[in-house]
This record gives C-alpha cells, structure tokens and sequence, in this order.
C-alpha cells in the first residue's frame, strides 16, 4: 500500500453559482464555488475548457492572468475578467 502524507482532508458545505454568458467573442459556461477552505476567494471552473482557478475580486480584474488561467485569447480574457470582475 502507498504511503502518503496526507495535508487536509476537510468537508464542508459550499455553495455554487452555475453560469454562462455570451461575450462578442466566446460563450462561457463557468461554475463558481463559494468555500471558506480558499480563505474568501472564489473556485472559478470553467466547465467547456475544465480549467480552473482560485480567485479574488482583485485577481479578476488582471486580464494577463485570466488569460493565462484560463488559456483564452486577449480578447476573450477581457470580455471574462470583465464579467468576473462583477461576479465574484
């Protein structure tokens, strides 16, 4: 049997808004999880592309960083930081 060192083995109750949205440039379907195991922020998943990120309202307004997590093209990553922005 394989050893490990196990870090957290937590359950709680969460709450997740199921969401999609069609931008000029891309249509988003995202699931956003409220929890307190992120310490206030926010599990984004995108449910097309199965990428994922813990997030802060601030982290959502960086399109650099929505487009790295997220691997959407620049336009894309404004239109989602912009919709984040306001819904998380």
């Amino acid at each position: 049997m394989n050893e490990f060192d196990l870090m957290y083995d937590e359950t709680e109750e969460t709450s997740t808004r199921f969401v999609g949205f069609i931008g000029i440039h891309s249509r988003f379907d995202l699931a956003i999880t409220t929890t307190q195991h992120f310490f206030g922020k926010k599990l984004v998943y995108c449910l097309q592309s199965g990428r994922s990120s813990i997030l802060t309202a601030q982290e959502c307004e960086d399109t650099a960083y929505i487009c790295q997590a997220f691997h959407v093209s620049e336009d894309e990553g404004v239109e989602l930081a912009a919709f984040l922005a306001e819904n998380v």
